[in-house]
C-alpha cells in the first residue's frame, strides 16, 4: 500500500514539475508588465498556482454537472497573457479581472451550445489568432531580455549575455536530453539561470525572507472588478480559443484511455474549464485551459490513471497555500525570464503556424484570411493610435490587435466558407419547402 502511495505521489510531483514553469511563468510575466510591487507577485504567483490545483480538480472529478473525468491537467493559458497586458496597461488590473469573470460566465452559459458553434473557429481562424497571439509577445521577451523596459541597465551585457546563456542551456538540454528532463528543459534553465545570477550579485532574496509560510485565498485582492466592453470581448475571445484547443486535448486523451467522448462529455469539461475562469477571476488568479505538456507526459510515464492527477492538483493546491514557495519564483532576473521566453513565446507562434498546417492553402481563401488577419493584428499591434478618431462604439473593437485580427479571422471565414454554403444549398431548401 506504501509502494502505490509512493508511486502515485512521484507521477503526480512529476506532472507538477512538468506544468510548473508554464503555469509560474504567466503570472511573473503579466505582474511585471503591470508594474506590480514585490509582496503582489508574491500573491499572484501564489495564488495562480493554487487555482491550477483547484481547476485540474474540477476537471478530473466527474459529476452530473461539470468535469470531464480524464487525467488532464489545467493551467494558465499564454494565450492570455498578451491580452491582459494590453486591458492592464489601458484600463487598470481591476478591467482584467472584470473580464476574466464575464468570460468565465460565458463559457458555463455556451458549453452546451459550444460543440455546435466549433464550425465558426476552424484551424484556418484559431491557427491566425494564436499566431497573432505569439507574434505581439515576443517585445515582451526581448524587453526583458535587454532587463525590463526602464530598467537603469537596460541593455548591457551582462543582462543580454544571462538571456541567451540561459535561452542556450535550455536549448541544449532539449536537444540532449530525453523523456521527462526534457520536458521540464525552461524549467531548468530558469532555476541554471537563476544560479549564475545569484553568484553574481544579480538575485536578491529579500521578498523570500519577508514572505509568510502560509496564507489564505483572498477574493478580490486587487480590488473590484471593473467592466469594460473591449476587455470582454478580447477575453471572451481569448476563452473561445481556448476551448477550441482543449477540444483536442480532451480527443487525444479519449484516445490514450480508450474512452468515447461524447457530446455530452465536451459540455461538462467545457463548463468545468469555464468554472476555473470564474474563480480565477474571483480570486484574482487567470484564465485556465488543458496543458498538452501534460498529455505528452502521460504517454511517456504509460499511466493514465485519474488518481495520479488528483494527486497533482491537490500538490498544486499545498504549494499555492505557501507563499516562500511564490515568492522564490519572483527572485528570477528579468533577463533570464527573456531567454526562457524567447522559446515559450516562440512556440506560441509555432503552435499557430502548427494549426494553420492542417488547412489547405493551395485554397486562395484560406491565404486571404490568414494574411488579412494577421497583418490586421499585427498591424494595429504596431500602430495602436490608427483608429483613434472613430467613434467610441467601433473604436473598442479595433483598439486592440488580437481581437481585430481575431474578428477579421471569423468574418472572412463567414464570408468564404460559411455563407457560400447556404446559399448553395437554398434553392434546394425552396424546392423541399414547395
Amino acid at each position: 500500500m506504501n509502494r502505490d502511495l509512493f508511486k502515485t505521489t512521484s507521477l503526480g510531483i512529476q506532472h507538477v514539475l512538468a506544468m510548473y514553469a508554464g503555469a509560474v511563468i504567466v503570472p511573473i510575466i503579466v505582474g511585471g508588465a503591470l508594474g506590480l510591487t514585490g509582496e503582489q507577485l508574491t500573491y499572484l504567483v501564489s495564488i495562480d498556482i493554487l487555482m491550477c490545483g483547484v481547476a485540474t480538480l474540477l476537471q478530473v472529478w466527474k459529476n452530473r454537472f461539470f468535469g470531464i473525468g480524464l487525467p488532464v491537467v489545467l493551467g494558465c493559458t499564454f494565450t492570455a497573457v498578451a491580452p491582459m497586458i494590453a486591458i492592464g496597461g489601458e484600463h487598470g488590473i481591476s478591467a482584467i479581472y472584470g473580464a476574466i469573470l464575464v468570460s468565465g460566465l460565458i463559457v458555463i452559459l455556451i458549453s452546451t451550445i459550444f460543440s455546435k458553434l466549433v464550425k465558426f473557429f476552424p484551424p484556418v481562424v484559431t491557427g491566425s489568432v494564436v499566431t497573432i497571439i505569439g507574434i505581439t509577445l515576443i517585445p515582451v521577451a526581448m524587453n526583458n531580455i535587454a532587463g525590463g523596459e526602464g530598467s537603469a541597465d537596460y541593455g548591457s551585457l551582462t543582462n543580454i549575455s544571462l538571456a541567451f546563456s540561459t535561452l542556450l542551456f535550455i536549448l541544449l538540454l532539449y536537444r540532449f536530453t530525453r523523456g521527462f528532463i526534457r520536458s521540464i528543459s525552461i524549467l531548468i534553465g530558469l532555476l541554471a539561470g537563476t544560479a549564475v545570477a545569484y553568484l553574481i550579485g544579480m538575485v536578491d532574496f529579500s521578498e523570500v525572507s519577508e514572505a509568510s509560510w502560509v496564507h489564505l485565498p483572498t477574493p478580490f485582492y486587487f480590488g473590484m472588478p471593473t467592466f469594460e466592453w473591449s476587455a470582454i470581448l478580447t477575453m471572451t475571445i481569448v476563452a473561445i480559443i481556448s476551448l477550441v484547443e482543449s477540444s483536442g486535448v480532451y480527443f487525444v486523451l479519449g484516445e490514450i484511455t480508450e474512452k468515447k467522448i461524447t457530446e455530452k462529455d465536451l459540455s461538462k469539461g467545457y463548463r468545468a474549464e469555464g468554472l476555473a475562469i470564474v474563480l480565477g477571476g474571483l480570486f484574482n488568479a487567470f484564465p485556465y485551459t488543458t496543458y498538452s505538456q501534460n498529455v505528452g507526459l502521460l504517454q511517456l510515464s504509460g499511466v493514465k490513471r485519474n488518481n495520479v492527477i488528483y494527486t497533482a492538483g491537490i500538490i498544486l493546491v499545498l504549494l499555492g497555500l505557501i507563499p516562500k514557495i511564490g515568492a522564490f519564483t519572483t527572485v528570477i532576473p528579468t533577463s533570464v525570464l527573456g531567454g526562457a521566453m524567447v522559446a515559450m513565446f516562440g512556440m506560441v507562434i509555432a503552435a499557430g503556424i502548427k494549426m494553420l498546417s492542417r488547412i489547405d492553402f493551395n485554397s486562395q481563401e484560406n491565404l486571404l484570411i490568414v494574411a488579412c488577419s494577421i497583418g490586421m493584428g499585427l498591424g494595429v499591434t504596431t500602430v495602436p493610435a490608427i483608429f483613434n478618431n472613430l467613434p467610441e462604439g467601433i473604436h473598442i473593437l479595433t483598439s486592440n490587435g488580437i481581437v481585430i485580427g481575431s474578428l477579421t479571422a471569423i468574418v472572412l471565414n463567414i464570408i468564404f466558407h460559411l455563407a457560400p454554403r447556404k446559399k448553395a444549398n437554398h434553392p434546394v431548401q425552396e424546392q423541399q419547402a414547395s
